[in-house]
């Protein structure tokens, strides 16, 4: 059994003061959980899932981006006109969109949205998906791109003049003034495991991007991406953000029964390759440091802390972001504050039966959340919920977790 760490009513002096969450888009009904053949779009379902969000209180929304999916900057831009308050975040590789045009587009959605567009630059992790859209550069280099590429973003958005570049991935002449954003520059945010990674999103990105991973190790990653930042004069530090795929239901035993049986189906699902991406992975060890991390904690463990469960990415070969957070709302709810007590204030949950996990979290984790900021934010201290919802710091937890099914 996992130690208990003491809690007390402090706030942990690496806590974040706010929290925000963010989900991804699903554009039609396929799961991991229950793959239905397609590379479509259903409207409706699409429309039901991105209101479901707005409902639900989430501050954020992913569109994905892969050489086989739907365009991000088309469905963000849907997004924007279903929603009133929701923040799409458009992922966007740099080898698929010339820099001064992916600050147009998106200067343009973010005008259309009033201030809502943000970015998230993925440099990419493997070279074969890099590949079939004809892009060779090896992935050592593919950071440096990023970095530049971060640099045109921001000066197209705020140069008052026309200006030349000649870098070594791009160059033109006497670009703009750009289209402007509607108001302060876009955010931008970028992830990643590699040392590349880590000196570009401290030098430049407004948002570092992790993984779920056990507590200290991640806040030893944040002390790392803060460490650059500070060192390359920046007074701002970079948000960090956190993804989990939580599995919840109304108590931690029935919540430990449904991981159990989703994570046989997401393994049947993953081992026929019979789900989006899936099919474009190659075979063996992942390329991308997040991915190796992420199997070297499901190899060491399958359980961390107060809920992080790592079944789920050893049986998908860390196939994206795949660690869960199990148990009741009120357990999931105190992990999540846990990972905001260690820095990070943008919390992506998202769930394996898409839309009814996303309506779930909307009215059973985010509340608990938001409560707890807000008693925190109204009396200096921490409430009870992490103290009193102790998830694999209690014996019944860890039977639950380890019950041998029928």
């Amino acid at each position: 059994m996992t130690s208990a760490p003491e809690f007390d009513q402090k706030i942990p002096e690496t806590a974040s003061r706010k929290v925000e969450f963010i989900s991804l888009s699903h554009l039609n009904p396929s799961t991991e959980l229950n793959p239905i053949p397609t590379r479509g779009i259903d409207p409706g379902y699409f429309r039901e899932y991105v209101r479901a969000l707005e409902d639900g209180g989430y501050d954020y929304t992913l569109l994905p981006y892969g050489s086989g999916t739907a365009d991000s900057f088309v469905v963000a831009s849907a997004v924007g006109q279903l929603t009133e308050r929701i923040k799409p975040i458009v992922a966007l590789r740099p080898n698929t969109t010339f820099p001064l045009v992916g600050a147009q587009k998106l200067a343009t959605l973010d005008q259309l949205t009033e201030g809502r567009a943000v970015v998230h630059l993925i440099s990419g992790g493997s070279d074969a998906e890099q590949a079939r859209q004809g892009d060779y550069l090896p992935k050592d280099r593919r950071y440096a791109r990023t970095s530049e590429y971060i640099d045109l973003l921001r000066r197209a958005w705020t140069e008052p003049a026309p200006f030349s570049h000649e870098g070594e991935f791009y160059k033109f002449d006497d670009f703009g003034p750009g289209f402007a954003p509607h108001g302060a520059p876009i955010p931008i945010s970028i992830g990643g495991q590699s040392d590349e990674a880590f000196r570009v999103g401290g030098e430049k990105a407004d948002v570092f991007s992790f993984w779920g991973e056990p507590l200290d190790d991640l806040r030893g990653e944040i002390d790392r991406v803060h460490a650059i930042a500070r060192a390359a004069g920046r007074t701002t530090l970079p948000r960090i953000w956190v993804t989990f795929r939580p599995i919840i239901a109304a108590t931690d035993e029935l919540a430990w029964r449904k991981a159990h049986e989703y994570v046989d189906r997401i393994a049947d699902t993953f081992g026929k390759s019979a789900y989006g991406k899936q099919r474009l992975q190659q075979p063996g060890a992942p390329q991308n440091v997040g991915s190796q991390r992420a199997l070297s904690f499901a190899e060491k463990s399958d359980l961390y802390d107060r809920a992080l469960w790592t079944r789920t990415a050893a049986v998908t070969n860390a196939g994206g972001a795949s660690t869960a957070l199990v148990g009741s709302p009120e357990t999931v709810a105190a992990a999540i504050l846990d990972y905001v007590d260690h820095g990070a204030d943008l919390v992506s949950i998202r769930g394996y039966d898409t839309l009814v996990d996303a309506v779930d979290y909307g009215e059973h984790v985010l509340p608990l959340v938001r409560q707890e900021i807000a008693h925190r934010e109204a009396t200096g201290r921490r409430g009870t919920l992490q103290a009193e919802h102790l998830g694999n710091y209690a014996e019944d937890y860890r039977r639950h977790a380890t019950a041998v099914r029928s």
